[in-house]
């Protein structure tokens, strides 16, 4: 044998002795519609560092989460309650160990006018007066959380009743929000961070905190993945760079 072809040889050896590459991961994630604007930018700058795909269905937490019952293959789940995480956990299909809460948010009252003048929410202020003979835009308000937040503070203000006939139910918080941005509706409630950067739209209210339950998105692996890399995933959703991103968008960072 030749030095040249000795040479040939180690190196074919020493190149099958390397351990191969493994494949990139495709971690599917299904997260509130109120999370994309600034969640969609987190993943892309993930993929970017890791060479990873993410996949992303945003729907209601409520919908998603019966998704998963049904059998629907998610690797990782942010929902915007905890009533639908406990849902999955009372079913055994996340991991226990996994879970924890990322992000909080605030309820508002949105107007189609972008003139519209703000106001003070109050105990049983007229907000169907306000309303007058136009809707109020609500997620679903049985199972959609903004939707539950929403009414849940307009009862404890004491003025659901008078406004449940003008609201319209939608099917997520941001359903909710473009019937305001097109104006079908005169007026809305929706999260803080679904407003940020809309100009079709005016802020013209902050519901009380103390009006309704706290608003926490708890996120957590499902049971099914065998994917090490969807707690990679799940994990950086806590970083400061992931943080800042969620931050600008409206949501209160909870660490």
């Amino acid at each position: 044998m030749t030095r040249r072809s000795t040479l040939a040889a180690l190196i074919l050896s020493a190149a099958l002795a390397l351990p191969v590459a493994s494949h990139a991961a495709d971690i599917t994630v299904f997260a509130a519609s109120s999370l994309k604007t600034a969640l969609d930018v987190i993943a892309a700058d993930w993929e970017k560092q890791t060479g990873n795909h993410v996949v992303i269905s945003y729907d209601s937490s409520a919908k998603l989460a019966k998704q998963i019952e049904q059998g629907a293959p998610a690797d990782v789940f942010i929902s915007a309650s905890k009533q639908w995480m406990d849902a999955l956990a009372d079913a055994n299909l996340i991991k226990p160990d996994s879970r924890k809460v990322i992000l909080g948010n605030t309820l508002i009252l949105v107007a189609a006018d972008p003139a519209a003048v703000p106001l003070t929410i109050t105990q049983d202020f007229d907000l169907a007066g306000l309303v007058g003979d136009s809707k109020l835009a609500m997620g679903l308000v049985e199972s959609v959380p903004a939707g539950q937040y929403g009414k849940e503070a307009l009862t404890n203000l004491g003025v659901w009743g008078a406004v449940a006939p003008k609201v319209v139910q939608t099917e997520n918080v941001r359903a909710a929000l473009k019937l305001v941005d097109s104006a079908e509706a005169a007026y809305g409630i929706v999260y803080a961070s679904d407003a940020v950067g809309d100009t079709q739209v005016a802020v013209v209210g902050t519901f009380p905190a103390d009006s309704h339950t706290p608003i926490v998105y708890p996120a957590a692996i499902t049971a099914s993945s065998t994917l090490p890399e969807a707690q990679v995933f799940l994990d950086a959703l806590s970083l400061d760079a992931a943080s800042a991103i969620f931050a600008a968008q409206g949501f209160i960072v909870l660490k």
